[in-house]
């Protein structure tokens, strides 16, 4: 029998009165990822360190601390007052886009419109499939001095953009309020505690969505740095707004009813929210037609230590456009051959829960079905890896009813997530998985997408190590993601760093699949991580040049052909180091025509130092067919194929 040992790096967190201590903590590097340490039969000792609190959550959290909190219960008027419903006033299509358009392009779009030079990182984006030429996306947006989420539009098939910042700002954290009511029958809180009452610091993890008529949807988790608030909205752009206006996130203690737009919030000094993702239902021949879906993860802390305890995904759904959200349920569920040492920090919990998990990201299929995909440690003893695992659910009842459940099957395994070798950076809080090049955080969470050429197959993507490079990494399904098998490694080219992958299907054009991705310069014995990890003044760290590509394929069929889209751009500097987000974005709008999303720091400060940076990180897309050509396998090189 193997033998278990447990460790939670850094300094335990404190219970009690004491506020914003699990993010603040985190921010500080006192608080750090848990590793699991586990022993073999034979006396081997292993370490495996633990999905945690995302790199955006724990850079805003450490962005935001030097900021006065400001109480903005004043400010926009309430919109909860309007009929979701209501068709909103045409309009129309921008002929140029506003917002210091002498920012250099070369050649792409500049989806961020604000003319300050503080960064925008971790992009999302999908398209309206009742007009197709209508893009929505979203991305972390520090334009007001830390960091929330911004919102991005087209209705021009991406040649022109507006943006914004969500409207989550009237909202007070009261999560009292969250019991079932006659407006809302369902509970959307976890620990139940007395709220702060004041508006929320900060918010990170943008996920956009659309569905089949045309309402289009944003989140973001939402949290305050010095007290124990956190939570998710999903607020609705109604039908004809085409992303460019979303309701107000409304009070909840003005006599507001409760709870709209707002899946859960919680201000419990054990539960703290996470790394949201969302997907509508856009199928005309589905029961579950225009449901919304959102996934999260929640964090949890024994009490009254406060030390870690797991990290189960949690979903909810709407059935009224986003205005009322199911009871939150836990969905990662166990099983007894994939998931192991689930009660490792906690003892009275399953030892075969799946309960070590980040990154959730989900599908709906047209049968009605929801298929999440999720990163998870809870690997067998003396196993250094992760794994991929999902769920496959099939969501029945209504939200407005309080009787809306997500039914998700035990998990299933996708595919190793290969950690062994993976090179770790210092950013102040303890060595951290990263691109040591740019000097950037990063992760191996999952992307999946549908197959419309078959309404069974899934393809899911991630990073992981098991080349001695961080390469993109597929699997499929043609079951509906009741089984999947590894399909390869999708990018051809060797020698550099792959990751943040995002993955979309064509909606018509056959088994057609894009993958984009960024690609970075290796440094010199990258597999080697030095003790405390790599930092700047290191050869080759933090001075790697690193583009963006797009990959086509068909199906399984890897690796993919790709185009390289983005100039070349250095890694971001100054406030902005060690960050790129945590992800990127694509969505394939009409045929074989794709939109990735991503950002880079092209534009240097003209002001600098005066403003922290020397290379402005912004976001950026294009329109760019899908790759048809054979794959050309061999050494890559960075700005070239």
């Amino acid at each position: 029998m193997a033998l278990l040992v447990t460790a939670f790096g850094g300094a335990a967190a404190q219970s009690g009165g004491q506020h914003g201590q699990v993010l603040m903590r985190a921010a500080q590097g006192k608080l750090r990822r848990p590793v699991l340490t586990t022993t073999t039969k034979d006396g081997r000792t292993v370490q495996r360190p633990l999905p945690f609190l995302s790199a955006a959550t724990v850079q805003t959290a450490q962005d935001a601390m030097d900021v006065q909190r400001q109480d903005e219960r004043l400010a926009d008027a309430d919109a909860s007052a309007a009929i979701p419903n209501a068709d909103f006033a045409d309009i129309g299509g921008a002929k140029q886009t506003l917002g210091c358009t002498k920012r250099n392009t070369d050649g792409n779009q500049r989806v961020n419109q604000d003319c300050s030079f503080r960064r925008q990182a971790e992009e999302d984006i999908t398209y309206n499939p009742a007009d197709p030429s209508n893009l929505v996306g979203g991305q972390n947006d520090s334009r007001v001095g830390y960091n929330q989420c911004g919102i991005d539009f087209s209705t021009d098939g991406g040649h022109n953009w507006g943006d914004m910042l969500p409207p989550f700002r009237q909202h007070e954290n009261a999560p009292e309020f969250d019991g079932p009511s006659a407006v809302n029958p369902n509970t959307n809180t976890i620990a139940g505690d007395v709220g702060t009452h004041h508006t929320y610091d900060a918010a990170s993890d943008p996920a956009s969505a659309v569905d089949s008529r045309g309402r289009a949807y944003f989140s973001c988790v939402i949290f305050d740095v010095f007290s124990n608030a956190s939570g998710l909205f999903v607020t609705q752009s109604p039908r004809g707004a085409n992303g460019s206006y979303y309701f107000n996130v409304p009070s909840s203690i003005t006599g507001t009813p409760t709870k709209q737009f707002l899946p859960v919030e919680d201000n419990s000094f054990f539960v703290v929210h996470d790394k949201n993702m969302i997907s509508a239902d856009r199928y005309a021949s589905s029961p579950n037609r225009d449901n919304v879906y959102v996934t999260w993860t929640v964090f949890k802390f024994n009490q009254p230590t406060g030390t870690f305890s797991e990290s189960p995904i949690y979903g909810s759904m709407s059935t009224d456009h986003g205005l009322t959200w199911s009871t939150p349920e836990e969905i990662s569920g166990s099983n007894p051959t994939l998931c192991f040492f689930g009660n490792a920090f906690t003892p009275g919990l399953d030892p075969h829960k799946c309960n070590f998990d980040q990154g959730s990201y989900s599908v709906a299929l047209p049968n009605g079905s929801l298929e999440v995909a999720f990163n998870n440690g809870n690997t067998p003893a003396g196993n250094p890896n992760g794994q991929q695992l999902a769920v496959h659910c099939m969501p029945t009842g209504s939200s407005t009813a309080g009787t809306a459940h997500l039914n998700c099957a035990a998990p299933v395994k996708v595919g190793d997530d290969i950690l062994t070798g993976e090179p770790l950076c210092d950013f102040g809080r303890g060595p951290e998985e990263c691109i040591p090049g740019p000097w950037i955080r990063t992760n191996d969470f999952p992307r999946i997408t549908k197959d419309n050429s078959q309404n069974n197959h899934l393809q899911a993507v991630w990073q992981d190590y098991r080349n001695g490079e961080f390469d993109v990494h597929m699997a499929t399904s043609t079951d509906g993601g009741l089984h999947w098998t590894d399909a390869g490694t999708v990018n051809p080219d060797t020698g550099l760093d792959h990751y943040f992958a995002a993955v979309d299907q064509s909606p018509k054009t056959g088994d057609r699949i894009g993958v984009s991705y960024y690609r970075s310069e290796r440094v010199p014995n990258e597999n080697t991580t030095p003790a405390g990890g790599f930092s700047p003044g290191m050869p080759g760290v933090q001075e790697a040049k690193s583009d963006y590509v797009l990959a086509g394929g068909v199906g399984d069929k890897t690796p993919y052909d790709f185009d390289v889209l983005s100039p070349v751009f250095d890694a971001p500097d100054g406030n902005q180091a060690g960050f790129n987000g945590d992800y990127s974005g694509l969505t394939i709008s009409r045929g074989v025509e794709a939109h990735p999303i991503w950002s880079d720091t092209r534009n240097p400060d003209p002001f600098s130092p005066a403003n922290g940076v020397v290379n402005d990180e912004d976001i950026f897309t294009a329109s760019h067919n899908l790759p048809n050509g054979k794959a050309r396998t061999g050494p890559g090189r960075i700005g070239r194929r």
